[in-house]
């Protein structure tokens, strides 16, 4: 990953976007014709109170110095959110460790994370809703009965190991399992860019970014926007091959434990259709004792 391009092309893509009275300048001082979409270079560097020539170079991927509350003035004039904010400081970090070392190899964590078998067990023995692990690059790693007959398409997808991101952009099942399918892909294209900020040097991300970009140009055309985003709750819809149309929500747990691995838990609303779905699910996944005859 060119880490200088990445600040440039992140820094560009969230200028553009902001117009002028989103940003306050209601009269903007700068006279003659607009020809950008959104903020000028100079009036970025005016919201965040440093020079144009500073905040050009650093639109330019040059970020050796730029300071804590650099970061933070140019984060406010571009109205990044949190994810955003967090993404920009991971770029100027990763450019700046790698300016200040000779040797940029920076290892990086092992491409498959050995899941011990005691979170294993626990996620298994969890009951009444879905729950599964999955690591930052969104491979699936464990999940209770429930999860895997929920997430059936994604656990049984041929690829492995069984990742969301290479089934919601390679499988032909995903548009039909997703009815929201552009929704759960924005999402996904904006968790991995995220984390490809986080760890610039981790292989198999590469490697999986790669994959998608090759494969199809449906990936390739949101990765280009640089929109990131952590997505750590909220609701999602599936169109399940048993039971049809059903909805719950989910809720993100980082495993402080376990580094880079997060805990999934899904749920629907007590009484409600999807909870009849997922009582039937559960029916139909639920091994029947053996009865034995005399």
């Amino acid at each position: 990953m060119d880490r200088r391009s990445e600040i440039r092309d992140f820094l560009t893509t969230r200028r553009a976007r902001v117009t002028p009275g989103q940003a306050g300048l209601t009269t903007s001082p700068l006279s003659g014709a607009r020809r950008v979409p959104g903020l000028r270079r100079e009036e970025v560097a005016q919201l965040a109170g440093v020079s144009v020539p500073y905040y050009t170079r650093l639109e330019r991927g040059e970020a050796r110095g730029a300071t804590d509350a650099v970061l933070d003035a140019i984060a406010r004039a571009l109205l990044l959110d949190d994810a955003e904010r967090a993404h920009l400081f991971d770029l100027v970090r990763a450019a700046n460790a790698a300016n200040a070392s000779a040797d940029t190899r920076t290892p990086s964590r092992p491409a498959r994370q050995p899941l011990r078998p005691g979170l294993r067990n626990l996620v298994e023995s969890i009951s009444g809703v879905p729950a599964y692990v999955r690591n930052a690059r969104l491979d699936l790693l464990a999940g209770n009965t429930l999860a895997r007959a929920l997430f059936a398409p994604v656990f049984d997808s041929p690829a492995r190991p069984a990742n969301s991101a290479r089934f919601t952009f390679l499988d032909p099942a995903a548009p039909v399992f997703y009815p929201d399918w552009d929704a759960v892909a924005d999402q996904t294209v904006a968790t991995l860019r995220a984390e490809a900020g986080r760890n610039p040097y981790d292989k198999a991300l590469s490697d999986l970014i790669g994959e998608l970009s090759t494969r199809g140009d449906t990936f390739g055309q949101r990765w280009a926007r640089h929109d990131v985003g952590q997505h750590r709750a909220g609701a999602k819809r599936v169109n399940h091959p048993l039971v049809g149309e059903l909805t719950f929500t989910y809720e993100t747990t980082r495993l402080t434990t376990d580094d880079g691995l997060f805990l999934i838990l899904c749920a629907v609303p007590p009484g409600s259709r999807d909870a009849e779905a997922l009582d039937l699910l559960a029916t139909w996944t639920t091994p029947r004792p053996v009865q034995h005859t005399s």
